[in-house]
């Protein structure tokens, strides 16, 4: 009778349970094989856009009036585009409250809260971008919290929309006055500064205003309009 052959049975069963303790494919020795890394599919810009693109010097610093007159010359969109800063702070957080001088082209609903508002809201009616109360009425509005919070909509005595003196805070806000704010996990801040049709000297008054409110805590910014390329801007260290 021939030899038995010894089997380390052992190795077969600890190659077994690596083969059973993950779910990726594994080669013939029982090793997890690496799946090959798929590289985002690149942006393809218009030609239109990458000809614009070539007209701007990316080294180059603007003031802020020049910014401004170069971002009108190369914003091609056929509508009134709008015109937002963009900028890099050095930490992630709130930066201050801010009022820009001039209107930027958007209006802001503000809702100061009574019994029939209350009334709306709990049938599922949120008609406004903004939430005034006074004191009295938290306890009511509580119950509200888990619909109005996420939305950024529930008054908060921090920011001063939980006042005895509601309809002065709701003139405040229609002006624009905002709490200006990073991204949550970048200390990234993109705030819309007007339109492209706007007088120069209104942009460059709201631009100055979120440079000012930022010195000390900006590393950099640019600014461009719907559908046209940014342009860096100048800033003061």
């Amino acid at each position: 009778m021939g030899s038995k052959k010894n089997v380390d049975m052992s190795a077969t069963e600890d190659k077994v349970k690596v083969i059973e303790a993950t779910d990726a494919p594994v080669n013939e020795n029982g090793e997890a094989i690496k799946a090959p890394k798929v590289s985002a599919p690149k942006r393809v810009r218009s030609k239109k856009y990458t000809k614009i693109r070539s007209q701007v010097d990316k080294t180059k610093k603007y003031s802020v009036a020049d910014a401004i007159s170069a971002i009108k010359k190369l914003s091609y969109s056929k509508f009134d585009g709008t015109i937002t800063l963009d900028a890099t702070v050095k930490e992630v957080g709130k930066l201050g409250s801010v009022s820009l001088p001039h209107s930027t082209g958007k209006s802001i609903k503000v809702a100061i809260v009574d019994d029939a508002l209350l009334a709306e809201i709990e049938a599922g009616n949120i008609d406004f971008d903004a939430l005034i109360t006074t004191p009295q009425f938290m306890p009511k509005l509580a119950k509200h919290a888990r619909v109005l919070g996420p939305r950024g909509l529930m008054p908060n005595p921090k920011n001063g929309t939980v006042t005895p003196k509601p309809e002065l805070k709701k003139a405040e806000l229609e002006k624009g006055t905002f709490d200006l704010k990073t991204e949550k996990k970048r200390p990234v801040i993109h705030v819309s500064v007007g339109k492209v049709s706007m007088d120069d000297k209104a942009l460059a008054e709201n631009i100055e205003a979120l440079l000012n409110i930022t010195k000390g805590k900006l590393q950099s910014a640019s600014i461009a309009a719907t559908m046209s390329p940014s342009v860096k801007l100048e800033i003061a260290k």
